[in-house]
């Protein structure tokens, strides 16, 4: 009986702690799409500077940090993507020589199905805070997620309609997709 009682205490303390993982920020990367009015396209690539993950109890918490220097443009080639990889780079949007990093934490989540489940969390860029929400898949060692955030709300504003009037076809939309693809070791 003594042998028993060991035994459950010791697989009920195993089941009890935090399955944390780090991410391995070479296999990790945010693939970005951004939209004008007339329907152009850019995208591109982040990478990961660090981030843990934990799935514990059918909750997902934990923190990436995004390399924002990493920043690339993958829609243009040569002279034109590195004129818009600066530009994007600038304080016309990200300043991202002020604000090296952005992060997602995960605050709290419920579990939806086998694989999925509803994050909540707090999305960080040029130090603004925001809480989120978002759909995250996680199916052995890879989590991936698509989430949409507002630029106007991180006061990106060059050609926003949050902030200026007129533009016309010259207008960039506020949405900016993200998509998530975070390899844990």
């Amino acid at each position: 009986m003594k042998y028993i009682l060991i035994l459950i205490m010791i697989l009920f303390t195993e089941s009890s702690f935090s399955n944390e993982r780090s991410v391995n920020t070479k296999e990790s990367f945010i693939k970005w799409t951004g939209k004008e009015l007339t329907t152009k396209t850019h995208y591109g690539k982040l990478s990961i500077a660090s981030g843990n993950i934990s799935i514990d109890n059918d909750q997902i918490s934990g923190e990436v940090v995004v390399d924002m220097e990493s920043l690339l443009v993958e829609d243009l080639q040569g002279e034109w993507a590195d004129k818009l990889a600066g530009h994007l780079r600038s304080d016309d949007f990200f300043s991202v020589d002020k604000f090296s990093t952005s992060t997602l934490k995960a605050t709290g989540s419920k579990k939806t199905s086998d694989n999925t489940y509803q994050v909540e969390g707090v999305l960080t860029i040029k130090g603004i805070s925001h809480p989120i929400s978002f759909q995250a898949d996680v199916k052995d060692d890879l989590l991936t997620s698509s989430l949409t955030f507002d630029r106007s709300l991180y006061n990106v504003r060059f050609r926003s309609g949050s902030f200026f009037e007129n533009l016309g076809d010259k207008l960039i939309l506020d949405d900016i997709e993200l998509e998530v693809t975070l390899k844990l070791n």
